[in-house]
């Protein structure tokens, strides 16, 4: 009779058809202290295998035995849920690519840095500002190219653009445009994004 093969499965509320399930939707991170091999008690677990797959549930020593053979290490994902929800994975690498996407995330939040120019602004002044717009944009962060106009100035716009256009060209190989040149009153502003390249180079 065909009731009990499935019975272990189909009598838990989570039971579901072989499906693959996201790492993190069953490993959440690595400061939780997994459980891991011989340290997991409970028995029966079910378990995903390295691929993603639902295998289904089985006895604990059952899923080690196939975490060996894989040459990975079984790992409790959801400690709460019964049966416990387990995933064959290298154990080693994942903590190592938990650990490093953890800090990428904590390392850097894109901000928008500033720069001022003026139309009268000399040569010298402006490679200074576009040497600082280099570093903001290598260090992965946008930066908004502000050009000033006081007083007459207003009636040199051209030359404003000029000085603008001098500043983006002077940074083409690290920042893409991502706001074009456009007057807001007495200023003319664009903001440029970083490469993908900048910060490989």
């Amino acid at each position: 009779m065909r009731p009990a093969v499935g019975a272990g499965v189909a009598d838990s509320p989570a039971a579901r058809p072989p499906v693959t399930v996201p790492e993190e939707d069953v490993i959440g991170p690595i400061e939780r202290g997994l459980r891991v091999n011989e340290q997991i008690r409970i028995s029966p677990v079910r378990v995903i295998n390295a691929e993603g797959v639902m295998l289904g549930v089985m006895p604990t020593n059952k899923a080690l035995e196939a975490a060996r053979e894989a040459g990975m290490d079984l790992v409790e994902g959801a400690p709460n849920e019964r049966p416990p929800v387990c995933k064959i994975i290298d154990y080693g690498k994942f903590k190592y690519t938990q650990k490093k996407r953890l800090t990428k995330q904590k390392q850097h939040q894109v901000q928008i840095k500033e720069i001022r120019v003026r139309p009268k602004t000399g040569d010298h002044d402006i490679e200074v500002k576009v040497k600082r717009a280099k570093e903001f944009l290598e260090g992965k962060d946008k930066v908004l190219v502000n050009v000033l106009f006081r007083g007459r100035e207003l009636a040199h716009i051209d030359e404003g653009r000029r000085v603008m256009n001098e500043v983006l060209q002077a940074l083409e190989d690290v920042g893409k445009l991502e706001k074009t040149p456009s007057m807001e009153g007495r200023r003319m502003t664009a903001i440029l994004a970083p490469k993908a390249s900048a910060s490989a180079s």
